[in-house]
């Protein structure tokens, strides 16, 4: 069974990386939840506008700056993924700190790039 991936700044336009990541995540068969500001489908994935207390979630992946991470720091926590990777543009040393004191695994790393190589 593939491992749930949560897409945090899920964006409804096909030219945003985080739509792109959406539906390359489901061409590879994981399953994917998705949270943004607007609600609509990308692919067969609906974007959720508000948080949702998805279960077994392995990876949260970030296409948040990191100014606007600040509010979902909890709400990842809570979540208890394995992973959590920041996209380009979303590093956040203040949020790497939080994340490792609550033994959750980060990467600084690519999503369209670890799952083009396998590595996801």
């Amino acid at each position: 069974m593939n491992k749930t991936t949560l897409v945090i700044g899920a964006s409804l336009k096909p030219e945003r990386y985080s739509n792109i990541a959406i539906k390359r995540l489901r061409s590879y068969n994981h399953e994917v939840k998705a949270f943004g500001l607007r609600s609509g489908e990308v692919a067969d994935v609906t974007i959720d506008t508000e948080l949702m207390p998805y279960k077994n979630v392995d990876t949260v992946t970030l296409y948040l700056n990191p100014q606007n991470q600040k509010p979902y720091y909890d709400y990842i926590i809570g979540l208890n993924p394995k992973r959590v990777i920041f996209n380009p543009g979303t590093e956040n040393p203040e949020f790497y700190n939080i994340l490792e004191q609550k033994n959750i695994n980060y990467e600084v790393a690519c999503t369209l790039v670890l799952l083009s190589t396998q590595q996801y």
